[in-house]
């Protein structure tokens, strides 16, 4: 990798930053506290679809002690859509950890922010560069893209030895008195110019002519990534269950994928219409109707789910059933006719998790749901994510 041009970009990247930077609620009011919580936000996900879940998080909870005492559950249901849920649990880790050590202020020191939950190399070079003006690198995809193009980078850039390298390197050549610009800059070239996929928009790029991809017409070739393994595929059934107003929620297990989100009854493999409707009676409800809705998919790092997925409409939840209060504690009742408004769960059949019997405007406003259900929630007519907040 030949790593003399590095020097050279820094005058014109930088001057092609200050007249093309994005305007970004986080860049106007670059605190350590939302530069932290947009680059967790931006992990994976684009920057247009992080906007309105950075400016609800960031309104509701205003400072790293907000973060550490906010309950899990509202803690989830700020973050639902966004996915990747153990990172927002990293975060209020790392948060109440900033609070009993460092007195409710992120550390300064590089060192010291990557002792905190969650907090890597990228993410600690990204706080103490932006927000505190200390000179060291912040190394994202974008930035490995970038730099492999310009240096002509042959190496597997997935591997955390090359990742390691491109730091040093960087390190080593990155202006002292504006290592928070250059970084940004650096990634902001890589995510409006220097595309993936062999797309770069070449012509509008201020360092065309010191890059090695575009002297040499290998955009196409660089970088060079190992190919990732194959998803799992698992089918899935999902019941929507429901009667007028109530709806049919239960919580995952507390470990595993989307541990502790509230989910749609769901069951391995692909069931006919007339097993579907014999499910839903093994959690004791009384179906009046059942409609088979459009097969979905939902793509997670390792797994893909393919689902398929029935309406059901019931007429109300079975006697003897489970009764959610207020705090969401819950207790044995019979049900009569003057408690059959009440939210009630049914207990599962099979021993599992307990299905709660929900008002559907209170599982949008509390209940946290994945966003592997959003194409079957809409039978709710509820939303998910950013959007529910803003219906309210």
């Amino acid at each position: 990798m030949d790593t003399r041009n590095l020097t050279e970009i820094i005058a014109p990247l930088l001057a092609w930053f200050a007249e093309n930077a994005r305007v970004l609620p986080w860049r106007e009011h670059p605190s350590p506290y939302y530069v932290w919580i947009s680059e967790i936000m931006l992990q994976q996900t684009r920057v247009e679809a992080v906007k309105p879940f950075f400016a609800r998080f960031t309104k509701e909870l205003l400072d790293v002690a907000a973060l550490a005492a906010c309950p899990e559950e509202r803690l989830l249901k700020l973050w639902e859509g966004l996915g990747y849920y153990n990172r927002v649990r990293n975060m209020q880790k790392a948060a109440q950890l900033v609070m009993c050590e460092y007195g409710g202020e992120l550390p300064k020191r590089y060192e010291e922010l990557l002792k905190l939950p969650g907090i890597g190399s990228y993410t600690a070079g990204a706080i103490a560069s932006i927000a505190y003006g200390q000179a060291v690198p912040a190394v994202d995809g974008n930035v490995l893209r970038v730099i492999s193009r310009i240096c002509g980078n042959e190496e597997d850039i997935s591997k955390q030895s090359v990742r390691a390298q491109f730091e040093q390197e960087l390190q080593r050549t990155m202006p002292q008195d504006q290592p928070g610009v250059y970084n940004q800059a650096l990634m902001e070239l890589g995510a409006t110019v220097c595309l993936p996929n062999g797309a770069p928009d070449c012509v509008k790029c201020p360092v065309r002519k010191l890059c090695y991809a575009n002297r040499t017409g290998r955009q196409m070739e660089l970088p060079v990534k190992a190919a990732k393994k194959e998803r799992r595929i698992e089918e899935k059934t999902v019941l929507v269950i429901r009667d007028d107003v109530r709806a049919a929620v239960r919580r995952r297990p507390k470990k595993g994928l989307l541990a502790g989100l509230y989910e749609l009854p769901n069951c391995d493999g692909h069931l006919s219409q007339e097993e579907a409707l014999e499910k839903a009676k093994e959690y004791g409800f009384r179906p009046i109707r059942i409609l088979p809705l459009v097969p979905a998919k939902h793509i997670f790092s390792h797994i893909e789910w393919h689902m398929i997925g029935y309406l059901v409409l019931v007429e109300d939840a079975p006697e003897g059933v489970w009764q959610v209060n207020p705090d969401k504690s819950v207790g044995i009742m019979a049900v009569s006719p003057d408690n059959l408004t009440e939210e009630k769960p049914c207990a599962d059949a099979n021993g599992d998790e307990a299905l709660l019997f929900v008002e559907t405007a209170r599982t949008e406003r509390e209940y946290p749901i994945p966003s592997a259900f959003s194409a079957y929630v809409k039978y709710l007519g509820i939303r998910l994510g950013h959007e529910s907040h803003e219906s309210g």
